[in-house]
């Protein structure tokens, strides 16, 4: 373990354990958001929280490939009652849990009313027993990935300093505003070339948001564009157990610091899924 993930674990260690649902998204695909959800969850864990991921991209899952592992069952296994919820949850082999994706899955929009309520039954019961859920979403501002922003506790956003990344966030900062999205918004610029360009995409986007939406965006961090992550990334392993030393490493350390500073959920007890299931319906 890494000098800065142990100096880390100490500063966390007293901190009082609770429920808190992180929702890790983006307005567009392929700026990072799933290495985000996967290295953050991973400086959690070292830090002696229980956390599971929770792969909500619904279509396109892949957070099985990035952490190196095969789940013979998957959410729709659940959804369809054809496996509960400890055959659903796997373990990686470095400790996190994770409950993976399926591709082409669209169970969830024809749900019965028996299967809602089992399906929210066995859901609220990881809500009770993890500290930390880390809800790695779709792209995008269709249904299915607004509902699991909307009642999460706070919403990662990820952007990178490309015009269309930028665009995407603020539209999703919009739909977010729409909505009445109670939670906070926080912006995680990836694949910035330094500390300049990522300040300065972060209050473009803070800006406008505040001027157009009167939404008060906070900067969650930024992280460089590092070789290190492509190489861990071949690896199918985190680059802050790849690369621990890299400058990206130490970035997600930072992030996950911020993360913990609030480790209580706003959402009433046992609340976030069964909001996220009546989302469909």
């Amino acid at each position: 373990m890494t000098k800065g993930i142990v100096d880390f674990k100490e500063a966390v260690a007293n901190q009082a354990k609770a429920a808190k649902v992180i929702a890790v998204t983006s307005g567009k695909g392929g700026v990072g958001k799933t290495n985000i959800s996967v290295n953050l969850a991973t400086c959690l864990k070292a830090c002696g929280k229980k956390v599971l991921l929770f792969d909500a991209d619904l279509s396109l899952g892949n957070l099985d490939i990035l952490l190196n592992t095969t789940s013979r069952y998957n959410i729709s296994h659940l959804l369809s009652g054809k496996k509960n919820l400890d055959q659903v949850i796997h373990t990686t082999e470095n400790g996190i849990d994770i409950i993976c994706g399926c591709s082409g899955m669209a169970e969830m929009a024809d749900l019965t009313q028996f299967q809602r309520h089992r399906l929210i039954n066995d859901l609220n019961s990881i809500a009770n027993n993890n500290d930390v859920i880390i809800v790695d979403t779709g792209a995008g501002i269709c249904k299915d990935v607004m509902a699991f922003c909307m009642f999460s506790d706070e919403l990662l956003l990820v952007t990178t300093p490309e015009a269309t990344a930028m665009t995407d966030a603020y539209a999703m900062i919009k739909v977010l505003a729409k909505n009445g999205y109670g939670g906070s918004i926080n912006l995680v610029v990836n694949m910035a070339a330094d500390i300049a360009e990522g300040k300065k995409t972060y209050q473009q986007i803070a800006g406008v948001a505040m001027r157009f939406l009167d939404t008060a965006v906070y900067s969650a961090g930024i992280l460089l564009r590092d070789n290190s992550l492509i190489e861990s990334v071949r690896q199918r392993k985190p680059v802050v157990l790849a690369y621990p030393k890299s400058k990206i490493s130490q970035g997600f350390i930072s992030l996950a610091a911020k993360v913990t500073k609030d480790t209580v959920s706003s959402n009433s007890q046992n609340g976030f899924f069964k909001k996220v299931v009546d989302w469909f319906f």
